[in-house]
């Protein structure tokens, strides 16, 4: 038998206390931020009866009409690539964009009333060319141009090749985290690392990640294309 999602919710949870105690980590310095993608409002609002409160999607339209199918205490956060023209949609609607990955969206982000929600600077850790983000040696000059505009750079964020085994991951985890700590002296508000999702999160926690990022331990398989 299937599980229910709030057997789901639990399990994962229990995984993230059993990996931050490997490491002599407080559980609570890990947030959990359930990404929704391709998923239907019933299953999404379950996970919100789990107790999350946490969400996160990868389109800009599919966020807008996720807003309220959840109250108002659920936040929502941005994690795909981000489009300028979308800008509108997402800006207004969430509290953190954990996908900043170059100086026009960084000008785009900054327009409209009121001081934009922070970000996260995406790292392309694994120097993949289908993916977005910012190489590790470009990583140092986007902080300072992102500082320097205004922006509120709260982390960094990545999506490492994907694994065939959750060791594979590891080089990477611990990699963003060395790039973390080195940025984080001249910006001192780069503290989160969001990294790892449902195949190797447990791995992101032991090697630092503060935010993850599942679906499908979440929600269960979809037929292709889940966190």
């Amino acid at each position: 038998m299937a599980l229910s999602i709030q057997a789901r919710v639990d399990d994962v949870l229990s995984r993230v206390a059993s990996a931050c105690a490997r490491v002599g980590r407080p559980v609570d310095g890990v947030a959990m931020v359930v990404v929704t993608k391709g998923r239907s409002d019933v299953d999404v609002r379950a996970v919100y009866d789990a107790g999350i409160r946490l969400f996160a999607e990868n389109r800009a339209q599919p966020l807008r009409d996720r807003i309220g199918v959840l109250p108002e205490d659920a936040a929502w956060q941005f994690v795909g690539p981000l489009q300028r023209n979308k800008v509108r949609l997402v800006r207004p609607v969430v509290s953190l964009l954990q996908s900043m990955d170059r100086p026009q969206l960084a000008a785009a982000w900054l327009k409209g009333p009121g001081a934009p929600p922070p970000v996260l600077l995406q790292v392309n850790i694994g120097l993949e060319p289908q993916k977005a983000g910012v190489s590790p040696a470009e990583a140092p000059a986007f902080a300072d141009q992102c500082a320097s505009m205004g922006l509120s750079v709260q982390g960094l964020m990545a999506i490492p090749p994907n694994p065939s085994d959750p060791e594979t991951s590891r080089p990477h985890f611990a990699a963003m985290r060395q790039l973390r700590d080195r940025l984080a002296v001249d910006h001192p508000t780069i503290v989160d690392l969001s990294m790892g999702m449902t195949a190797d999160f447990e791995v992101a926690v032991e090697e630092g990640a503060t935010i993850i990022r599942p679906g499908r331990a979440i929600f269960g398989a979809l037929d292709s294309g889940s966190a």
